[in-house]
């Protein structure tokens, strides 16, 4: 967590978010992202709506958030995390999953749920930075994974 010479960075928005990761609707997972302390840690907000177009198909009679979505918005906001520490704004930057670990949804997200997004850096150096993270509703854990990512750079994919 944050001690004193931690120093906590503005909020990012949707529009400074679109400027650091290349996903866009219908595959953009995350609202804001707020908490951030460079090469530590963040939050992830991902106002959750019916109006999503998975819900059509997961399920529609009882439609659920896609737990593959849930570990995407997970990694969205770690590639946000780590666009801050490393100035990677504007920069055209992909990022590529390598691995996901100790993976386990505990209860389902819903329509109307603010899904918060809390990433902590395991490991981060150079391209590959590694990450564990949870998914909560009230403070409720809803899903937690172990990840790793690799950031790569345009004209090195």
């Amino acid at each position: 967590m944050a001690d004193s010479s931690d120093q906590i960075l503005e909020p990012v928005d949707i529009n400074e978010i679109k400027r650091m990761i290349p996903h866009r609707y219908p595959f953009l997972f995350i609202d804001r992202v707020r908490d951030i302390i460079p090469h530590k840690s963040a939050t992830g907000i991902k106002n959750v709506t019916y109006n999503e177009p998975h819900f059509q198909g997961h399920f529609p009679v009882r439609p659920i958030m896609p737990g593959v979505a849930i570990v995407e918005a997970m990694a969205q906001t770690s590639a946000v995390l780590v666009g801050k520490t490393l100035n990677l704004i504007d920069k055209d930057v992909l990022v590529y999953f390598l691995s996901i670990d100790k993976c386990k949804f505990r209860h389902p997200v819903n329509p109307g749920d603010v899904l918060e997004l809390y990433i902590r850096v395991i490991r981060g150096r150079g391209k590959r930075w590694k990450f564990w993270g949870e998914g909560r509703v009230d403070g409720q854990v809803m899903a937690e994974a172990e990840f790793t990512a690799m950031m790569v750079p345009p004209g090195e994919e």
